[in-house]
């Protein structure tokens, strides 16, 4: 019989596996779905030899979260980093741009260059206090509390009307609403500020790498390590009650908090349980992946060079269009968030061939096609772009919903991103991640520090459980590791 039963491959659920394969505890993983890997699979979406990520295509994480950090990814895989981290393209083929050097992006933003390297700079600086304090549980004391401070300053500055206080062109404040947008939440906002200054200081201080090969590289290493471990990972495996799980001393749920609900039915405490069927979801996202003949044809050639395109214009369009969503509403010119991976890794499509991951925010459970919306956006900043399109592959929010039992809605966050939703994640508490049931822990992205390709909540999570049930240590998570 296993000591650990783990119920979902994503890369939460499998870091979670790895942290107590490592312990030295026997462990079972248990995925639903045909392949492991929830937000890191990749697929032949359309065409044989066309390989496109079916949810996150970009890891910004993958360099910069504690978990990963310490697990070593970049050396377990193939990473490649562009120099050219993010962009975003302007009418009249003008575009701002976000290099993995702070002094080369301010002297490409204008007169509102010194401002950028002022706002960002600090932040840039002290990038791994940032993330100790942003990955980490709520309610401690930052590691460095004037980095905390100064993070949470720019914060409630970009995520307020003042946002545009610094700045007196449109570049600047369209390149930090390009990644504020990630968070699917209005503009400005709080949550949607912290999480764009964050992103952007690491595509300054890491640069955001993709990995050669897509997305299932991630899932495939941790699953690597899990097994050299003694791990034993079950595919095509639902888990729809927890009694359906083999006896084990502890049990951690990449689930959302509607999973655990539905899996623990009456044995949760009513209080408790009220509070997960209380918790707010977010609005969804529509995917759509292009197979082209040939690289987009930006207007503005320079953002050819970057791994990530957020298209959508000026901030106050970006902002319209984002906040179009959040009144429930289906936004004529979205904004769309752009990856090119087969633009620096070859063997996502044949030669003369390109692959291209795209998507746009919707209300939630949203069953409108948004192909043309998108294909429209890319053809203003990409003249003659449609005439490039082989084959497009849509899936709406619904049907995001249906491929993956976490996307409530086909909000891949887990749980709306606003402060609330910060803090109550799934339920306020200092330890979130514990639930009532004895030896039954959370580690989904419902959990801190939320949503994105970290593991950090199955981190927390195991973490949690060696304490409490095995009252063993976090092991070494390295290479050189047991």
């Amino acid at each position: 019989m296993p000591d650990v039963t783990v119920v979902g491959a994503g890369p939460n659920g499998l870091a979670a596996a790895a942290v107590m394969a490592r312990a030295g505890l026997a462990v079972e993983v248990f995925e639903a779905a045909p392949v492991i890997g929830g937000g890191t699979r990749t697929a032949e979406l359309m065409q044989p030899g066309h390989f496109h990520d079916v949810c996150s295509a970009v890891h910004p994480m993958a360099l910069a979260s504690p978990f990963f950090r310490a697990f070593e990814l970049s050396r377990r895989m193939e990473l490649v980093t562009p120099e050219l981290s993010f962009g975003s393209p302007l009418d009249g083929g003008r575009s701002a741009l976000a290099y993995r050097s702070l002094d080369r992006t301010a002297a490409g933003l204008g007169r509102d260059g010194a401002a950028y390297r002022r706002l960002m700079g600090p932040i840039v600086r002290n990038i791994d206090d940032v993330m100790d304090f942003t990955q980490n549980q709520l309610f401690r004391l930052p590691r460095n509390p004037v980095a905390a401070g100064i993070f949470g300053l720019r914060t409630l500055e970009q995520g307020s009307g003042f946002w545009n206080a610094r700045f007196r062109e449109e570049a600047a404040p369209a390149l930090l609403s390009g990644v504020a947008a990630h968070a699917v939440s209005r503009l400005p906002s709080l949550a949607a500020s912290g999480a764009g200054l964050m992103l952007g200081a690491l595509g300054h201080a890491e640069g955001w790498p993709i990995p050669l090969g897509g997305s299932a590289a991630i899932a495939a290493a941790l699953a690597t390590d899990i097994e050299s471990h003694g791990g034993i990972l079950h595919t095509n495996a639902p888990i729809n009650r927890l009694t359906d799980l083999p006896a084990a001393r502890a049990t951690l749920l990449d689930v959302a908090p509607r999973g655990l609900v539905d899996m623990a039915g009456d044995s949760l405490p009513g209080r408790y349980r009220t509070a997960l069927e209380s918790f707010r979801y977010g609005n969804g996202s529509c995917k759509v992946d292009f197979i082209l003949s040939g690289p987009v044809p930006w207007q503005a050639a320079e953002l050819a060079d970057a791994g990530t395109v957020h298209v959508g214009g000026t901030r106050e369009e970006l902002a319209h269009a984002e906040n179009e969503v959040s009144a429930g509403r289906h936004p004529e010119r979205p904004y769309v968030l752009v990856a090119q991976p087969s633009r620096f890794d070859p063997r996502r499509a044949p030669t003369g061939r390109h692959t291209l991951w795209t998507y746009c925010h919707v209300p939630a459970g949203s069953t409108k096609d948004m192909a043309e919306a998108i294909t429209a956006q890319l053809e203003r900043f990409a003249p003659g772009f449609r005439d490039l399109v082989v084959d497009t592959n849509v899936v709406t929010a619904a049907q995001l919903a249906k491929y993956n039992r976490n996307y409530i809605g086909g909000d891949f966050s887990a749980g709306t991103m606003d402060l609330r939703g910060l803090v109550q994640r799934p339920v306020v508490s200092r330890h979130p991640w514990r639930t009532p049931l004895r030896g039954v822990y959370l580690c989904s992205s419902s959990t801190p520090p939320g949503p994105g390709v970290t593991g950090m909540p199955g981190l927390h999570a195991a973490t949690h459980a060696l304490k409490d049930i095995f009252h063993l240590p976090v092991p070494s998570l390295g290479l050189g590791g047991a």
